[in-house]
């Protein structure tokens, strides 16, 4: 959320920022609230003055037997003056809020112009594109040919873009998970489970809501939505704390199930694992003081950027331009996969610096050890990986010609030593 003051005093700085977004906001109308409120405030302010000296007038009217039922018939309209002026006040201010709820965040200024993908610029890029002497098949052929994943029994099971993992499958989406959360661990991240149901507080102080609603799984009888990725609960841990300086930087870690409508998308990515409904997804967050969120992300970068060089899958990294930024960021790498079976690049992270963005809905405080005071901190997400991608960037490639999968020698351990996925009967 961006602050009232200052979105009034950088009004054209806010427009043109948002505009980088290929969003045009009327600041005028907010603008206009806000000085309505500020009248309201002043009118309260005197009527309660009133009201006060009047109180005084009576007290001292009935102390000296004098006349006061005028006075007291006076109070009681002042009363109800000022009672009718906090009702309008207290929606005005509601009003302004849900604007504010709906106003993305600034973009940072080393982000790219652009309207869409295609205004995204090459960052940074390693290893080198893989080489077969014969044609390489997507995913979704490979993991049906070695009945690891059924695409048809998930869809049973609940509705399209739902999969079921067997045998050989499932062990290698546990290894990833386990893998993941081992190297996170060095890093000196904290691994929480977190629920994978929150509340719309929650949802609200990471930025899901309420834009994103339509994206989400709501539990309707208990008000409750089900997580669309572990940033939400992990951010919100500290939601409404004021911390003190020596308790940042604080780095959460989380494997969990992750829950998306992905309202908007149907016909993209429609076969395989790319685009599903319940997918799951290591995440990292960190919560940092107002000055270290720059180097956090290039850290942060870097962190998911090692498991797919264990891993040795070939990637880029894109600097996200305004179009294609986040609501809630303020500056996105995405981390792209190559996939050989589908002759291209697949995001398979997101590292995304908030700043003050979510802290300030979340309330999220710090504060300084040099004047004392109290400063929101920033807050930073990324996945490290998502799981379920790159179980398909390892089988697009690292498949042989007769549709076997040899396993990444890292992750051999975490799967008993086991060296190729073979077709089962």
């Amino acid at each position: 959320m961006l602050d009232i003051k200052f979105i009034i005093e950088n009004q054209e700085l806010v427009e043109n920022k948002t505009s980088l977004r290929n969003i045009n906001y009327n600041f005028g109308y907010l603008i206009e609230l806000n000085n309505n409120r500020r009248g309201l405030i002043q009118d309260v302010e005197k009527l309660k003055k009133e009201r006060n000296d009047a109180s005084k007038e009576i007290a001292r009217l009935k102390k000296e037997n004098g006349y006061f039922q005028e006075k007291t018939y006076h109070l009681k309209k002042l009363s109800q003056s000022i009672s009718d002026k906090d009702a309008k006040l207290k929606n005005l201010e509601q009003e302004i809020n849900n604007i504010l709820l709906t106003i993305p965040n600034l973009l940072d200024d080393s982000v790219p112009s652009g309207k869409d993908e295609k205004g995204n610029t090459l960052y940074r890029s390693w290893g080198a594109l893989q080489s077969f002497d014969f044609t390489p098949k997507p995913h979704w052929e490979l993991a049906e040919n070695l009945k690891i994943v059924d695409f048809e029994i998930g869809a049973a099971l609940a509705t399209s873009r739902f999969s079921i993992y067997f045998g050989d499958g499932a062990k290698l989406e546990r290894a990833l998970v386990n893998f993941m959360l081992d190297i996170h661990t060095k890093k000196n991240y904290l691994e929480v489970i977190p629920p994978f149901l929150v509340n719309e507080k929650t949802m609200t102080g990471t930025g899901q809501l309420p834009k994103f609603e339509e994206d989400l799984f709501k539990c309707e009888r208990d008000n409750l939505y089900l997580i669309p990725t572990a940033e939400v609960p992990l951010t919100n841990i500290d939601s409404g704390k004021i911390l003190g300086e020596d308790d940042l930087p604080k780095y959460y870690m989380a494997y969990t199930p992750c829950f998306r409508r992905e309202a908007g998308s149907y016909g993209k990515d429609v076969r395989g694992l790319i685009r599903l409904h319940q997918f799951n997804k290591v995440e990292l967050v960190k919560i940092v003081k107002s000055d270290e969120s720059d180097r956090e992300l290039e850290s942060l970068l870097e962190t998911a950027e090692e498991i797919l060089k264990q891993l040795g899958l070939h990637f880029r990294v894109v600097t996200l331009c305004g179009g294609d930024t986040g609501f809630s960021a303020s500056k996105t790498y995405d981390i792209e996969v190559w996939l050989p079976g589908q002759n291209a690049y697949r995001e398979i992270s997101s590292c995304s610096n908030f700043k003050d963005f979510q802290a300030r809905r979340a309330n999220i405080r710090y504060r300084s050890k040099i004047d004392k005071k109290l400063r929101y901190a920033h807050t930073l997400n990324g996945s490290a990986l998502a799981v379920g991608r790159t179980f398909l960037a390892i089988l697009e490639n690292y498949q042989q010609k007769d549709g076997s999968v040899v396993i990444p020698p890292i992750l051999r351990k975490y799967m008993q030593g086991q060296k190729i996925i073979e077709p089962r009967d």
